[in-house]
């Protein structure tokens, strides 16, 4: 197993991660206090789906006491944004919706730049396409602020630079793993990251708290962050991390560099019944050993992606479950059942996007 916000490979073992890590289980007390405010809990939540954090129980004892925090995640922006990405947006989202907070959502079109054999002019077109896809997630425009990097850079850079100032070579090497043919833009890039977790406290001129929902191999850059936030005079941000979508062939993460690996939102119904009609399956070798023997629905793909992202329904998603272990659902059918909400669900986000064409501008954070 090997987890870094560069690559993610083996089979990850979630518990273990809590501990290399160093965060904490999501536990039921804390869900109950979560529910206390939201009246209801995110199925991703229910689920276990979102898992691990850091500090969140501080950031409900601050909202307890009348203190709101500010939502931040953010995206490497390319020509490829798959449903692996919308989980955490969408999640974002719910937060947002239910504590009536602001989001800070940061494009880090230099990281694109740095790290992909990209132009900076590629990586800014992308920044844009890709905030389509933020906004068709239904984020509130009066609350939700996307940030481009290599535009607000005037705004950033000195924060930024407060942060680098305290951030070692050493340090550096040690957590990314980076080697001396790594360019210095990529060792510098994690404190343009860190900025979107201070910039609240700066903009509102008070120290206000931070919430950073991500996947959790994105969880090493905000380590750095914690730990020089409060030398600088600002909260540590809190995170809440979720597992990975698997990719759709066995094991593995859904990778923006694999097609085959992942449901992008831009795929047509056709690619996307190529792809789950040949995902991996959890049935049997034959139908009449499915039948009698039945499927294993914790390894199958299409299962997987119901439970994860596509069916919010937990008495639906049951009864898929039992029926599939019990040999009355087939592998067949169990993948046509995902294939459907899939592309309804696709259909949907691509009509929405486009629409969020007209209002774009009304997002983007300006100097």
């Amino acid at each position: 197993m090997k987890v870094t916000p560069y690559e993610v490979q083996g089979e990850i073992d979630y518990d273990k991660l809590i501990k290399e890590f160093g965060t904490k289980p999501i536990t039921d007390e804390l869900l109950e206090r979560i529910k206390k405010h939201t009246g209801e809990l995110h199925e991703v939540l229910r689920r276990k789906i979102f898992f691990s954090h850091r500090d969140l129980d501080l950031i409900l004892n601050e909202y307890e006491r009348g203190n709101k925090f500010v939502l931040y995640t953010g995206r490497k922006p390319s020509d490829n944004v798959h449903i692996g990405h919308l989980l955490v947006w969408k999640f974002t989202k719910f937060l947002q919706d239910k504590f009536n907070v602001e989001l800070y959502f940061q494009m880090t079109d230099d990281e694109e730049f740095l790290f992909k054999k990209r132009s900076l002019e590629e990586a800014n077109k992308f920044a844009y396409e890709n905030a389509l896809d933020v906004i068709a997630c239904g984020f509130d425009p009066k609350k939700t602020k996307i940030i481009i990097d290599t535009e607000y850079i005037k705004t950033m850079y000195p924060i930024a630079l407060k942060v680098a100032k305290h951030l070692t070579l050493s340090t550096s090497k040690a957590v990314f793993g980076f080697k001396n043919d790594n360019n210095v833009g990529q060792v510098f890039f994690t404190c343009m990251q860190s900025v979107p977790a201070l910039l609240p406290s700066v903009l509102k001129g008070e120290p206000t708290q931070v919430l950073i929902p991500h996947a959790i191999d994105q969880d090493p850059h905000f380590r750095i962050t914690r730990d020089i936030a409060p030398k600088l005079g600002f909260p540590k941000p809190a995170s809440i991390h979720s597992i990975f979508l698997p990719g759709l062939k066995e094991g593995g993460k859904m990778s923006a560099s694999d097609p085959m690996s992942a449901i992008f939102v831009t795929d047509t119904p056709e690619q996307i019944k190529k792809k789950i009609m040949n995902a991996f399956s959890g049935g049997r070798e034959t139908t009449e050993e499915h039948k009698k023997l039945g499927g294993n629905p914790d390894i199958d793909i299409p299962f997987q992606y119901l439970r994860i992202f596509f069916e919010p329904d937990d008495v639906k998603l049951k009864k898929i479950y039992d029926d599939y272990k019990a040999g009355k659902i087939l592998s067949g059918e169990m993948k046509q059942i995902c294939l459907e909400k899939a592309i309804e669900f696709i259909e949907d986000h691509q009509k929405k996007r486009e629409g969020s064409r007209k209002v774009v501008d009304k997002f983007i954070l300006r100097d």
